[in-house]
C-alpha cells in the first residue's frame, strides 16, 4: 500500500491550506483514514481522523478550524485547514488502517501505513 500526499506549504497566519492523500495498492479494504502531525523533538500526534462511515475525531487544538473528509470510491483523504496559526507549523502524515485480505478482517488484524510527511509552515 502507497500513500501520496500533498498540499503542504507555507501560509500566513489566519491563512488555509489543503492536504490531500491518495492511497493506492493491494487494499482489501480500509477502514479509517487520518492525518497525524510531528512537532520537531516531538512525538506524532493525531490530528483528525475519518471512518469509512464518515465518523471523525480532532484534536481538541484544531476543531472548529481544520475539516477532515473522504472519498471511499477513490480511497483518497483530504484535510482542510483554516485558520492556520504558527502553532500548526509541523509535518503533517498521511495515515491508513486497513484490512489487507478476507483473512484479516475476519480474524480483526489490521495494518498501519503512513504517507511521506509534508511540511506545513504557518509564519506571524
Amino acid at each position: 500500500v502507497q500513500l501520496q500526499a500533498s498540499g503542504g506549504g507555507w501560509v500566513q497566519t489566519g491563512g488555509s491550506l489543503r492536504l490531500s492523500c491518495a492511497a493506492s495498492g493491494n487494499i482489501y479494504r480500509i477502514i479509517v483514514m487520518g492525518w497525524y502531525r510531528q512537532f520537531p523533538g516531538h512525538q506524532r500526534e493525531l490530528v483528525a481522523v475519518i471512518t469509512t462511515a464518515g465518523g471523525t475525531n480532532y484534536a481538541d487544538s484544531v476543531k472548529g478550524r481544520f475539516t477532515i473528509s473522504r472519498d471511499n470510491a477513490k480511497n483518497t483523504v483530504e484535510l482542510l485547514m483554516n485558520s492556520l496559526e504558527p502553532e500548526d507549523t509541523a509535518v503533517y502524515y498521511c495515515n491508513v488502517v486497513a484490512n489487507v485480505d478476507l483473512k484479516s478482517r475476519k480474524d480483526g488484524r489490521t495494518s498501519t501505513y503512513w504517507g511521506k510527511g509534508t511540511l506545513v509552515t504557518v509564519s506571524s
